[in-house]
């Protein structure tokens, strides 16, 4: 285990390096590094990276954080789908950033990829994977859903023809507000307690998903960050941001995993977007881009086709 434990933390280290790298250079700003170490008379321990832009040229709050944990106790939210499980202790890693562009018109996108593992006293550890990425835009845009989906599918491709579809599936149902019964919005792929191709296979696929969001995600920043604005997109903008919020604080199993195992709150709430708004009973106006978002993108699509 201890082998194997090491190699997935080489690559998400590299692979949180990697992407800030991009980033950073499409923002033009240096984001912040902020090391992190949980000692052992605290609940969770272990150790991490935050890394994060706050005020940048492209983007308005982001973050790429890496944390690598272990506790005595698996807390529900990991268990659900795996109740022999509960109680156990555990090691957990990973990868999991959030974008929050200014521009209205490129969108937010999020991407975790990580790797659990329950160490029940006297059995072999029992290990799996989690992860996937979608994009949430304010203004919809045919060709850039497309582009994120299809990126996506082909990453996947290599590791069996049912998981793009399977995973697109997921992702569309996982990320979905049922209190306001709507989707987050155009979705992309997810995937959790994943092992069904053994240890190697497994990670291989969480890997080719975390190579490949530099690809689905920078070409969309390029495309629309430069794109005019005025007050209107950006009031729309935080309106809809209010969406994001709710999600993260509800049902996002990562942020609840997170609060209930006693984790970093700073790393943990940086997801959050820094300029949101809520409104009591407001819809668009028919005919507008802002009500075209809701009639022609936040419902599942076959981008990818």
């Amino acid at each position: 285990m201890s082998t194997t434990t090491a190699d997935v933390r080489a690559y998400l280290l590299g692979l949180q390096q990697n992407i800030i790298s991009a980033l950073q250079a499409e923002d033009g700003h240096t984001f912040l590094t902020d090391g992190w170490t949980r000692g052992p008379e605290e609940r969770l321990q272990g150790d991490g990276y935050s890394r994060l832009v706050e005020e940048g040229g492209v983007f308005e709050r982001g973050g790429c954080n890496f944390s690598h944990v272990r506790g005595p106790t698996l807390p529900p939210s990991a268990t659900q789908h795996r109740p022999e499980l509960a109680g156990a202790p555990f090691e957990a890693m990973g990868v999991s950033l959030v974008m929050h562009p200014r521009n209205p018109y490129v969108p937010t996108a999020h991407m975790n990829v990580r790797m659990f593992a329950a160490l029940p006293p006297g059995q072999e550890p029992v290990v799996w994977f989690g992860g996937g990425m979608d994009l949430t835009p304010y203004y919809g845009f045919e060709e850039d859903a497309q582009h994120f989906h299809a990126t996506c599918r082909d990453a996947l491709a290599p590791f069996g023809d049912d998981k793009y579809p399977r995973f697109k599936t997921w992702c569309d149902e996982y990320f979905f507000l049922k209190h306001r019964n709507e989707p987050r919005g155009v979705g992309g792929v997810f995937f959790d307690d994943f092992a069904e191709l053994g240890f190697d296979g497994s990670f291989a696929m969480t890997r080719a998903v975390g190579d490949a969001f530099v690809n689905a995600y920078l070409p969309l920043v390029q495309r629309r960050k430069d794109t005019p604005y005025g007050e209107r997109e950006r009031d729309f903008q935080a309106y809809r941001r209010g969406r994001y919020v709710e999600f993260n604080l509800v049902f996002d199993r990562g942020t609840l995993f997170g609060l209930q195992s006693g984790g970093r709150t700073e790393s943990i709430l940086m997801s959050m977007p820094p300029v949101v708004k809520w409104r009591y009973a407001w819809a668009p106006e028919p005919g507008t881009p802002e009500a075209r978002l809701y009639t022609d993108f936040l419902r599942p699509r076959d981008w990818a086709a």
